[in-house]
């Protein structure tokens, strides 16, 4: 049988004095975890150098390429049209080799007519010279007059001015023949070739370029700004990108007065007396340019600059914490800026880091600890 709702036992409750405990012990729980927790400043490690004022070296880089000191453009000295070519772009040449060849029909035709002409005009001459000999006789014995003699006289002058003429012409038409072999004047390299077989070329066009064996040197585009920088250079150096581990010293040579009409610069030869033979011409190079400047200022690495409120700004370190101080970018020298403002010489300026820096954070000086910028670095608080 089930025991009715009314036969059940009464709900025992535990007393007030066993719970109270339990109620004090969860308030002092919550209350502790209502607290804030307190922090311990983080120390950021950085990297830092000391200020310094005094005359800048400007350095400059200019790249450009490595070309023969003296490059000839050669061409026929009559028109005609090539027959022959016989030699190939990179190809090294001697003084004398042949390098094209015109048709000489046509000249040495020209040659002939002027060789036959040549043979006219000295028959002529012989033939006054012989009637001037018989009528100076005739005139010995006064059987011609003297304005006679004065004709034949004229006459034989005349003929061997026209045999000097037929003979320079004649001359001259030979060396056009000649003119139908193009040469190499000096030892080089065939650095382009401008004209092929079966091609009609005038006198004087370009048809083989030849670079000459010698010094070489590195053409470069000058701005306006680096005119005088290059001008009063105490240095300049030559670097090639296909030997990197070598630096050639290099000369100022020459200076373009006028800019180029398309990039507005100025073209400057920097020539280099000791390029050994592993510098090949068309190469690419790049000049440094070492110079003192004029202008005094604190020189930075880019590194150390931040923007805040829209200016650039350094980070200072005084008492272990930074402070920032705003400064003016006024040039540049090389890889590092130069800068004016509120620095002063001596004080201590964050090169690293600097992005992840607040005002009046506390920062750890890195290489004064060494084996505190372990730790940092293994804890990933070190600066990259």
């Amino acid at each position: 049988m089930v025991p009715s709702t009314s036969a059940r036992s009464p709900l025992r409750l535990p007393p007030l004095f066993s719970i109270a405990p339990l109620i004090l012990g969860a308030a002092i729980v919550l209350s502790a975890c209502s607290r804030p927790v307190e922090q311990a400043d983080e120390i950021r490690p950085v990297r830092t150098m000391m200020v310094e004022a005094g005359q800048v070296e400007g350095v400059a880089e200019f790249s450009g390429e490595v070309r023969a000191r003296i490059e000839s453009q050669l061409g026929f000295r009559v028109p005609g049209k090539i027959v022959a070519r016989k030699v190939e772009i990179g190809d090294a040449v001697k003084r004398g080799q042949v390098l094209m060849e015109l048709d000489p029909q046509d000249l040495r035709l020209a040659a002939m007519q002027a060789g036959a002409a040549l043979k006219a005009a000295e028959s002529n001459r012989d033939l006054a010279r012989a009637e001037l000999l018989r009528y100076r006789e005739l005139r010995e014995k006064n059987y011609v007059s003297e304005a006679v003699l004065d004709a034949r006289r004229t006459a034989a002058e005349a003929a061997q001015a026209s045999y000097e003429q037929a003979l320079a012409a004649y001359r001259t038409q030979s060396n056009q023949a000649g003119y139908t072999t193009l040469l190499a004047d000096a030892d080089g390299v065939v650095t382009g070739v401008e004209a092929e077989v079966g091609q009609v070329v005038a006198a004087g066009a370009p048809v083989v370029r030849v670079a000459r064996v010698g010094e070489k040197e590195v053409v470069v585009g000058i701005p306006e700004g680096g005119l005088q920088s290059l001008r009063q250079a105490s240095e300049v150096r030559v670097h090639v990108w296909a030997l990197p581990d070598r630096r050639f010293t290099g000369r100022v040579r020459e200076i373009a007065p006028v800019a180029d009409p398309a990039t507005r610069t100025y073209t400057a030869k920097i020539a280099i007396p000791d390029a050994p033979p592993q510098v090949r011409l068309g190469m690419s190079a790049y000049v440094t340019i070492h110079g003192i400047s004029e202008q005094y200022g604190i020189r930075l690495p880019l590194t150390a600059l931040f923007r805040r409120n829209e200016e650039s700004a350094v980070w200072v370190v005084e008492n272990g914490s930074v402070r920032a101080v705003p400064v003016r970018v006024v040039g540049s020298a090389g890889n590092d800026v130069l800068v004016s403002g509120a620095l002063a010489p001596g004080q201590v300026v964050v090169t690293a880091g600097a992005n992840l820096l607040q005002p009046g954070q506390k920062v750890k000086i890195l290489g004064s600890d060494p084996a505190a910028d372990v730790r940092a670095a293994l804890a990933g608080g070190a600066v990259r």
